[in-house]
């Protein structure tokens, strides 16, 4: 029997509102020095969608620039962030290492799900050393669909998988969860939405309670 947890990353393992703005605001001056952009970094719009993927949040970031332009700024914005990644600009959540050092501890699994590309994600994991206990990062680019219920259903099947929870702050996580028969863990930070919130399973304040929720007897969610 494989009891495992799946965690997304953005707003939930990683504070990416520490690099967000700076690395938007960088991608959206590239565009006003090429005069293809004239007024403020549409943070809030952003913030709005966080969680979707990148093709998704250009096209409504830039929805009357062209395709080949969308890609250059995507490009660009993923350098910057890897960059600040990479000199200690962001952060992890509190307490990520030793909610992971328990699970890893009592016989958990845990892997990481997330819409964000795999550089990013390999910049995250290598700066903070969660490789030394998440079996593996899948990235949404590990699916043609560019859905996150399809990207857990991939890491289900190859692990075998036969109980455990998604812990996430939007409903992308919590309809991922509940798509593969998985219990849902929301998380209320900096991303989160109320309104998605209340159709997770269960809702928690810091990555702390997830130490009760998955005890040493791996008894799952009370």
């Amino acid at each position: 029997m494989t009891q495992a947890l799946i965690f997304d990353m953005d707003g939930t393992l990683f504070q990416t509102d520490k690099i967000l703005e700076v690395s938007l605001d960088d991608a959206f001056e590239r565009l006003r020095s090429q005069n293809q952009w004239e007024a403020e970094t549409p943070i809030e719009k952003y913030r709005e969608i966080m969680g979707v993927p990148l093709p998704k949040v250009w096209e409504t970031l830039l929805p009357d620039h062209s395709l080949e332009e969308r890609e250059r700024t995507d490009a660009f914005f993923l350098e910057r962030l890897i960059q600040n990644i990479r000199t200690g600009k962001g952060g992890l959540y509190p307490h990520v290492q030793d909610v992971f050092g328990h699970l890893k501890e009592n016989g958990f699994s845990i892997y990481i799900a997330s819409n964000g590309l795999i550089e990013y994600l390999n910049a995250i994991v290598d700066y903070y050393r969660l490789d030394q206990w998440v079996t593996e990062t899948f990235s949404i680019q590990h699916i043609k669909s560019l859905n996150k219920s399809d990207l857990v259903r991939h890491i289900v099947d190859q692990y075998g998988m036969t109980s455990g929870a998604v812990v996430g702050d939007r409903l992308s996580d919590i309809h991922a969860a509940k798509d593969n028969g998985l219990n849902s863990v929301g998380c209320r930070f900096d991303f989160a939405r109320e309104e998605e919130l209340a159709q997770a399973d269960v809702i928690i304040e810091d990555l702390l309670e997830l130490k009760t929720l998955f005890p040493a007897k791996k008894q799952g969610i009370k």
